[in-house]
């Protein structure tokens, strides 16, 4: 059981995992990109970011504790000329993980692992943020009819433009057979009193 190990062994022995992230991030830093399983994606994560955020001071010490790590000298060069100097002011989350479709051959969940400052596309699609405006139903209509000063429309243009108006169909009237059909109403007349 494995009880409050927070370390994904992957099925591999010690010196293979740790020789594997070792190659996936030297392949992220080249590349800027690579495709691989969500749960060596998830391992990669939390191997190299702090090794990126270790690149943010440029000093001897700390070339040599990630060269360490990446067993490469031009990811090394890299990761410090480059792309610490784009990461400067972020504050963490340095990769991305994008779920792809499954692999043909066994079916394992795919995914593209990033660095977010490189990815160009994400960068320009951002728009500023609109201000979030409310949406009321006729509260508007109402408030407008209320302040405007009452003119007479006939009822039959009315209700033609409230046709016109309204997206959906008109429902079909039908006849209330319940209702008793409306009568004139009665002229009053006053008869004399004798």
């Amino acid at each position: 059981m494995r009880h409050g190990k927070k370390i994904n062994h992957l099925g591999r022995t010690s010196a293979h995992r740790k020789a594997m992230l070792s190659n996936m991030a030297t392949s992220l830093i080249l590349h800027k990109r690579i495709s691989t399983t969500i749960a060596k994606a998830k391992a990669l994560r939390t191997y190299i970011e702090p090794l990126i955020t270790r690149s943010k001071d440029d000093s001897t010490h700390s070339r040599r504790i990630v060269f360490s790590h990446l067993q490469s000298k031009e990811a090394v060069s890299e990761l410090f000329r480059e792309i610490s100097k784009k990461i400067a002011d972020r504050p963490g989350g340095y990769t991305r993980i994008l779920k792809t479709v499954n692999r043909l051959g066994d079916n394992a969940d795919m995914c593209i692992v990033e660095l977010v400052d490189y990815n160009e596309t994400m960068l320009a699609s951002k728009e500023p943020v609109k201000a979030k405006t409310t949406r009321r139903r006729r509260t508007i209509k109402k408030a407008a009819e209320v302040t405007s000063p009452a003119v007479e429309v006939p009822q039959e243009i009315a209700e033609e433009e409230k046709v016109a108006k309204s997206p959906r169909k008109p429902a079909k009237k039908r006849p209330d057979t319940d209702a008793e059909p409306e009568l004139p109403p009665k002229e009053e007349t006053e008869e004399p009193k004798e």
